[in-house]
């Protein structure tokens, strides 16, 4: 059997010879102006490149005879013109006239070979450099926000976004849709120590496209993928030089400068291109809490053109600190910013002093780094290489080495202690923790008024390294009606997941100050090394697929297997109290510690995943598709359970069953998709991270089913000249269908998952002139499994103004801008308290995260 499979695979990808033709060109619009960032490519194929910023493009095509040169921009109608390929140059000039065409877009995610949307049989959101760079651009949720079938949250700061995607539960940051730059997921393998995808990587001005690919099908080609593929593509050189700087200020004393360079090494006529982007900012946001926010991030590309493909170079480094935000108290009826004691309005119960917590331990003194909040330093380098064997036959090959230095320091969302309100008076403190007698003063002896609240809380230190290695490598071979293509994924990833928690004691006040409490407390500490854990984790994935994408005159086919094996190694510490000084303060002598005792397992898993698409063109303007995929998502390797003879707990795949029906629609000034999908995830291990009695954290795992039924829509209406309007609509009918733990909890909606989603969008261009507003409907939710508690529906509304001037005679244009986020001041909340769970009652103060207060930016963008 392995023979005759050698011999199809051989027969399969067979070379031929090839030649090899450089077509260049210039894509203009109608009134004269260059179209920057327009994509010309030969149908497909892969081979074309993207214009630069004086609409001029440049690519070699290692093809002959009669081929079809396609060039297409969001916002304007496709251009396609048959050209002859058998002289070694080919010269064009296209005008590309206006139109809300998006679904002639070429897609270059989740396929072999690039095709435009329509003809596609997935539902695929594209977004463009123009439209990516007049987003605000603070996290990935102000960028995800309005994608259609996305529930992103951002209300936790710049990092650490829930991405939830439709149809699915609501396990948070990016489970079941990895963020790939450049075709390569940032994180292989999800839930080594839980840490999102996007505190490794920050938006810059460096991004030429965004696609989102939703639907089971895209597991052939990304990581693992059940939901979706978040893929962002990298800007790379040409032979005309260009340049952006774009400086920024804003509320709360936010100020940063991204930058992109890029052009030939070399002469006019060389094949070796660079581009390189990046930032610095300093921030007191998004929300003040007197702990430092900056950092810098560079990315950069070296691609080089040889006879038979490319190959580029591309790498980033980042050094940032950011800070996250869980839930706080709020007032427990309307479930608004609350006042302090002083009188203010509440933002943050954070608080920088914090900043200075150590204590002695088993291993000396500890430092807590909650100052540095999220911080990440390292970064990846990646090769990508492309050959082309013959016209038919060629070779996509990307490796890509990462290592970080990454802590996730954050404060929780109340004490954790049993009986504890979130909110305490004094006396309630002392009840509480079964004190008789106490005086409450700050850290400079001042006595605390006998009716301030007391806020007492924990912050949680995560010392959290990754070394990654990844691989992928596709073989792809035209047949005729046919384009196969064998691939390899592997990866070989390894992190450590270090965690303490530490309780202290402050008052009730936006940013507020610590308090002692005489013969409990010390420098406001009320328990020191609440908790301890440390684990190491080993991680080793291997996959092959083997995918058919044939295109008929009416018809197109996407066929597909993947098979993936997974294994982990795992290693936890296991801890005791120990007794450290001599306080002279019970409770204050002891801390909890690792005693350097390890529980080590080792687990593993294999699925396959199975994937079949179709879609039909009606007309030039209809077309219908379809699409069935059986899936699979490998449990968190992190929360694996070992019992005292080394045996793991359950690691049995999650299966995912996916099916979507559409229709595509686009003509003249109007484009639209309408699907219906249907979703089921069986032996899901939902993972919740729950208080125990005494401050400290634990997992509590229950497998689950969960069944979705959706409908989805969306267009783009350009309605008079320059104007245009957008958005999308999606509503999910969701239940939790099995739950071992809970059998009550069956038939109860998905918590965090809203039924409607929607978002609007106005648009004005003239190319001087630019204007946009956004409106981000999310609908009321179940903030927990037993669906005990229900969070409102909110809306977002952000407001984009610009106005572009020629500043020189060649081309070159500044652009003023101003951003307005949350412009009417919604006071939505985003989730409950995480770590109360389905315990989680309504009181006098709720625990939730808000979302994030009104903010006003100002930017200057150079483009020479």
């Amino acid at each position: 059997m392995k023979k005759h499979i050698s011999i199809i695979v051989f027969v399969l990808f067979f070379s031929v010879t090839f030649s090899q033709t450089q077509v260049t060109g210039n894509v203009k619009d109608n009134y004269g102006n260059p179209i920057p960032g327009a994509n010309a490519i030969i149908k497909g194929t892969s081979f074309g490149s993207e214009s630069d910023f004086d609409g001029n493009f440049s690519f070699v095509a290692e093809l002959s005879g009669v081929q079809t040169l396609q060039v297409s921009f969001i916002g304007y109608e496709d251009f396609e013109k048959v050209i002859n390929l058998n002289e070694p140059t080919f010269t064009i000039s296209v005008v590309l006239k206006e139109g809300t065409q998006q679904l002639n877009e070429v897609v270059l995610t989740g396929t072999s070979i690039t095709r435009s949307q329509k003809e596609t049989p997935l539902s695929i959101t594209s977004i463009g450099a123009k439209e990516l760079a007049k987003k605000n651009t603070s996290s990935q949720a102000d960028i995800l926000r309005s994608v259609p079938g996305i529930t992103a949250e951002g209300g936790g700061g710049e990092v650490a976004s829930n991405i939830f995607v439709r149809g699915l539960p609501s396990g948070g940051q990016y489970q079941f849709n990895p963020l790939q730059i450049d075709g390569m997921p940032v994180l292989s393998t999800f839930g080594l120590n839980s840490s999102a995808h996007d505190v490794y990587f920050r938006n810059d001005i460096g991004m030429r496209s965004l696609e989102f690919v939703r639907g089971g099908s895209s597991i052939l080609y990304g990581v693992g993928s059940v939901a979706g593929i978040i893929n962002y593509t990298s800007v790379t050189g040409s032979n005309t030089p260009k340049s952006i700087i774009k400086t920024e200020i804003a509320s709360n004393s936010r100020y940063k400068a991204d930058f992109l360079t890029s052009g030939p090494l070399g002469g006019k006529d060389s094949k070796t291109f660079y581009a390189l982007s990046g930032f610095y900012r300093y921030d007191d946001g998004p929300i003040k809490s007197g702990l430092p926010t900056e950092g810098f991030q560079l990315r950069g590309n070296i691609k080089h053109i040889t006879d038979h493909g490319s190959v580029t170079f591309s790498g980033q480094f980042i050094d940032d600190k950011v800070q996250f935000f869980l839930p706080f108290p709020l007032e427990g009826g309307s479930r608004e910013r609350p006042k302090g004691n002083d009188g203010g309005t509440i933002y943050t119960l954070q608080t920088s002093e914090a900043a200075n917590f150590s204590y002695a331990t088993p291993n000396g003194i500890y430092n807590s780094p909650i100052e540095d909040g999220v911080a990440t330093k390292g970064g990846y380098f990646l090769t990508d290489f492309k050959h082309n064997f013959s016209d038919e036959f060629r070779m996509n090959a990307k490796l890509r080495y990462s290592k970080y230095e990454h802590q996730f320091n954050l404060f929780l969302d109340g004490s954790g202690v049993g009986g504890a309100k979130a909110v305490e008076t004094q006396q309630e403190f002392l009840d509480a923790r079964a004190l008789t007698t106490g005086e409450f003063t700050y850290l400079n002896g001042q006595p605390v008024a006998s009716n301030a609240l007391l806020y007492a809380n924990r912050i949680l230190d995560r010392n959290r390294p990754l070394t990654e290695l990844m691989a992928d490598i596709k073989l792809t071979r035209e047949i005729e009606e046919h384009t196969i293509t064998l691939g390899t994924f592997m990866s070989r990833s390894k992190a450590g997941d270090f965690n303490v928690i530490t309780g202290y004691l402050s008052e009730y006040n936006n940013r507020p100050r610590l308090i002692n409490v005489s013969g409990y407390t010390m420098n406001g500490i009320t328990n020191r090394g609440m908790s301890y854990t440390n684990r190491n984790i080993n991680s080793n994935k291997v996959a092959v697929f083997l995918t058919d994408e044939i295109k008929l005159d009416r018809w197109n086919f996407d066929i597909g297997i993947r098979y993936e094996r997974a294994s982990g190694d795992i290693e936890n510490e296991g801890v005791e109290s120990y007794e450290v000084d001599d306080t002279g303060i019970e409770g204050l002598d002891n801390v909890i510690w690792g005693n350097g005792n390890y529980v080590r397992g080792h687990v593993s898993a294999d699925d396959f995943a199975i994937a079949l698409a179709g879609l039909y063109k009606v007309n030039e303007s209809i077309s219908v598709y379809g699409n069935f995929s059986r899936g699979y998502f490998f449990p968190e390797l992190r929360s694996t359970k070992f019992d005292d003879f080394n045996n793991p707990s359950s690691y049995d795949t999650e299966k995912i069953i996916h099916g979507e029906l559409g229709l595509k629609y686009g003509k003249a000034n109007f484009s639209g998709t309408l699907a219906a999908y249907y979703v089921t995830l069986a032996d899901r291990r939902s993972i919740s991270f729950v208080n125990t009695s005494t401050g400290g954290t634990t997992e509590e795992v229950d497998t689950q089913d969960t069944e979705t039924l959706g409908l989805e829509g969306s267009w783009n209406w350009k309605f008079a000249k320059n104007f245009s309007f957008g958005g999308s609509a999606t509503y999910q009918a969701h239940e939790i269908t099995k739950s071992e733990s809970n059998p009550e909890y069956e038939g109860n909606e998905l918590r965090r998952q809203p039924n409607l989603l929607a978002n609007l969008g106005l648009d004005y261009d003239d190319t001087k002139f630019d204007a946009g507003f956004v409106y981000t409907y999310t609908g009321d939710k179940f903030s927990n499994d037993a669906n005990s508690i229900e969070l409102d529906a909110f809306g977002l509304a952000s407001l984009n103004l610009g106005y572009t001037f020629s500043a020189g005679d060649n081309g070159e244009t500044i652009r003023l801008g101003t951003q307005v986020f949350n412009l009417f001041n919604s006071q939505g909340i985003t989730e409950g308290s995480p770590r109360l769970g389905n315990n989680q009652i309504e009181e006098e103060y709720f625990v939730g995260r808000p979302v994030l207060p009104t903010r006003v930016f100002f930017n200057a963008t150079f483009k020479f």
